[in-house]
């Protein structure tokens, strides 16, 4: 396939709606963002790539980092990961503390800012330098070793952070943070501050394309099995309180940032990532969203 024609083909398309979505403003650096931004990268498991727009430009990653968080607590946690936070949709926004209390402290997925914030807790305890090491992970990941958080974002971030610190302080009062909770949220902060372009983010998930190995450095990142579950998560987990949507609609498992940036994977063929800074109502990249429907409708490529 033409894919590089097929992106131009979508963006045209797309360009033409008149609703492209708001920027994110409740962190204040995130609303300074050109909304008619756009990039698209594909990275494909046989070395080839197709890229289109902005693709080179990077942008904050935000919630996309708590996958990569994830894998790296999964590695040194195995399954009693599990007994701290679910693995089910939460069918709630992305900061909502509802759950928190029926559920005593067990976040439904690792995937929301509240099991994300137990992943960082685990992180603490696991790493000798969580925020270095978590960098490395990336920059590995990504095949980029100039790969840095951004500071402007991330105090920008712990500026306005009070549900993730009400939420923080509701695990803690059941137990399920051992950390102090300033030192979480600013783990937090920062792993969600890393800026990247779609071709870095597209080339580090592509491990998740490869039943958890790596084609570049030639490691395998993370067992077949729990690569496996990984996508399943993001196929469930992976939108919010959109994410059934973003199934019935796409058919892929990916992962959204307020940021604009989602990346997506098809086991067996390529990563991709689009980046539109305009959001809908659920937090998920307007554009974004529109442009992998369609291209997984024009390629036929989805997991169904």
């Amino acid at each position: 396939m033409n894919y590089h024609k097929i992106f131009a083909d979508i963006c045209s398309e797309i360009h033409q709606k008149e609703d492209k979505g708001v920027v994110a403003s409740y962190i204040p650096e995130l609303k300074k963002v050109d909304k008619d931004k756009f990039g698209v990268y594909m990275s494909m498991i046989n070395g080839e790539h197709s890229a289109y727009g902005d693709w080179e430009e990077k942008f904050s990653i935000q919630s996309i980092s708590k996958v990569l968080t994830l894998v790296l607590a999964y590695k040194s946690e195995g399954e009693k990961l599990w007994k701290r936070v679910g693995v089910e949709p939460p069918g709630t926004p992305f900061n909502s503390l509802v759950l928190l209390e029926h559920e005593n402290g067990i976040p439904r997925n690792p995937l929301i800012n509240a099991g994300a914030l137990v992943i960082c807790d685990i992180l603490l305890d696991t790493c000798s330098n969580p925020k270095e090491e978590f960098l490395d992970f990336v920059r590995e990941l990504a095949g980029n070793d100039s790969l840095e958080y951004n500071q402007a974002v991330a105090e920008s971030e712990k500026a306005t952070s009070f549900r993730n610190a009400a939420a923080a302080n509701l695990i803690k009062s059941f137990g399920n943070l051992k950390n102090k909770v300033d030192d979480v949220l600013d783990l937090y902060a920062y792993t969600c501050s890393i800026d990247m372009t779609c071709a870095d983010l597209a080339h580090s998930f592509q491990f998740l394309a490869t039943d958890g190995y790596d084609i570049k450095s030639k490691k395998q990142i993370i067992s077949v099995s729990r690569s496996k579950r990984l996508n399943a998560l993001m196929q469930l987990c992976g939108f919010y309180d959109q994410a059934g949507e973003f199934s019935v609609k796409i058919g892929l498992p990916g992962k959204s940032g307020v940021g604009g940036g989602i990346v997506a994977v098809l086991p067996d063929h390529y990563a991709i990532a689009v980046w539109s800074p305009g959001l809908n109502e659920k937090g998920n990249s307007y554009l974004g969203m529109e442009f992998l429907e369609l291209f997984t409708t024009k390629t036929e490529y989805s997991i169904f």
